[in-house]
């Protein structure tokens, strides 16, 4: 049974894949409506936690938006990237890894693609080089951004395993942050120079490659001070969840757990930025943020639903394979992972699957929280949004998918970054941890 099971559950997976955007969560749902109903497997646990959590921060962060906060981000780091434009390839990825971290989504690289393509052009870069690794950037820096729905439920699991909050952050921070510049080092060899591409020569000749600069933006005058309070909200997670964590201990019998305090201080930062800014609070369901955040709660509800009704019911034959083999090879965790998330299209959702099972089965916290970032193999399938932005935006041709599938510029900066994330996930765990 356990074969038929599995079977279905890569089917179903399989099938959102190819429905895309939030098919893979419809699908999920259907899958776990085949094994409930059909074969008698009790339904798993629903990631209620992680979906209220992506509801409050894009609640917050589209209330942002409205307010023009994000248009400001953007202004700004169009500025920082113009100012040294020579290196775009790595200061680009530097901007959507900290849009990311900020935001606790990837979706805010899509403001920031088309000033990295128009640089790069300017500067005769091959825009494949910078748009890939920032693409890489933001969906590796979700496994470290004090908000994001991954990492605060895998830092809810971790805590009954010795592990705080901040010891989290404190690894993947540094460990994601450096192999993003580690990918970007890579990506700068990848494809010949532009003036020697003849794809870019034809569309050049075509006359399809535009040479206009990115319009300036009309920044809000509430845009400053909605950013400013986003940003005491973020502050305040990250004080709050360590002044209760066990390794501080300055609040002992805290009213709100550390969940609660990031939905309450999501939803008041929006409320504050409603009320100081006054903003017409029936934009905020409009916001490009809110409708893609909204997806990516059905996304998790259905994939999470799905993964943890199988491995629910199987868990002790999974213990019995997996155990032996993870202890001789902890690096097997990122393997599965990768792929995980490569099917799956989030880091919530393979976090949640996957996670729990693994501390099960006796899985070292050090490993796991190692293997952490490969939960961000989103660009393998080149059919990601962000992904999908990066393509378009590229007037020069150069950001291309070729007829293999995966023969395309994200994969081979993908993969370093998320490796060498890994192998300093190991490294400065075990300064941390011992």
């Amino acid at each position: 049974m356990i074969a038929i099971e599995l079977f279905i559950v890569l089917a179903f997976i399989y099938l959102g894949a190819r429905m895309g955007g939030i098919g893979i969560g419809l699908a999920g749902g259907a899958g776990v409506l085949v094994l409930s109903l059909f074969l008698g497997v009790d339904t798993g646990h629903i990631p209620v936690d992680v979906i209220l959590i992506i509801m409050s921060v894009i609640a917050a962060i589209s209330a942002l938006q409205v307010a023009g906060g994000l248009d400001w981000l953007v202004q700004l780091a169009e500025n920082f990237l113009r100012k040294n434009p020579k290196q775009i390839t790595f200061y680009a990825p530097m901007v959507t890894y900290l849009m990311t971290l900020l935001a606790g989504t990837g979706h805010t690289a899509f403001s920031t693609l088309p000033v990295i393509a128009e640089v790069a052009k300017e500067q005769g870069v091959r825009p494949s080089r910078p748009l890939s690794i920032s693409v890489v950037a933001s969906q590796v820096a979700i496994t470290a951004s004090p908000i994001s729905a991954a990492v605060v439920f895998f830092s809810d699991i971790l805590e009954n395993h010795g592990v705080s909050y901040l010891t989290l952050l404190s690894i993947a921070i540094p460990s994601t942050f450096m192999a993003c510049m580690a990918g970007a080092f890579v990506a700068n060899f990848i494809g010949c120079e532009l003036k020697e591409d003849p794809v870019y020569q034809q569309r050049l000749a075509q006359g399809l490659v535009t040479t206009n600069a990115v319009t300036s933006r009309h920044i809000l005058p509430s845009a400053k001070l909605a950013t400013a309070i986003f940003v005491v909200a973020i502050i305040s997670v990250v004080v709050y969840a360590t002044l209760i964590s066990d390794s501080v201990a300055l609040i002992t019998h805290p009213s709100l757990s550390r969940n609660d305090a990031i939905m309450v201080f999501m939803l008041t930062a929006a409320t504050a930025i409603v009320t100081l800014t006054k903003i017409d609070a029936s934009k905020i369901p409009d916001a490009a943020t809110f409708k893609s955040g909204m997806s990516a709660c059905i996304c998790v509800l259905g994939v999470a639903w799905l993964g943890d009704t199988f491995v629910a019911g199987h868990i002790e034959e999974i213990k019995a394979v997996s155990s032996e083999l993870l202890g001789r090879f902890p690096w097997l965790l990122a393997v599965v992972l990768f792929f995980a998330s490569m099917l799956l299209y989030s880091q919530g959702a393979t976090t949640t699957a996957l996670m729990p099972a693994a501390l099960a089965i006796g899985v070292a916290p050090l490993t796991a929280i190692a293997s952490f970032a490969a939960v961000s193999a989103l660009f393998v399938l080149p059919t990601y949004p962000t992904l999908l932005a990066a393509v378009e935006m590229d007037d020069t041709g150069s950001t291309r998918i070729g007829k293999w599938v995966f023969n395309h510029p994200f994969f081979i900066p993908g993969v370093v970054t998320i490796s060498t994330s890994v192998l300093l996930g190991f490294i400065f765990g075990q300064l941390l941890l011992g």
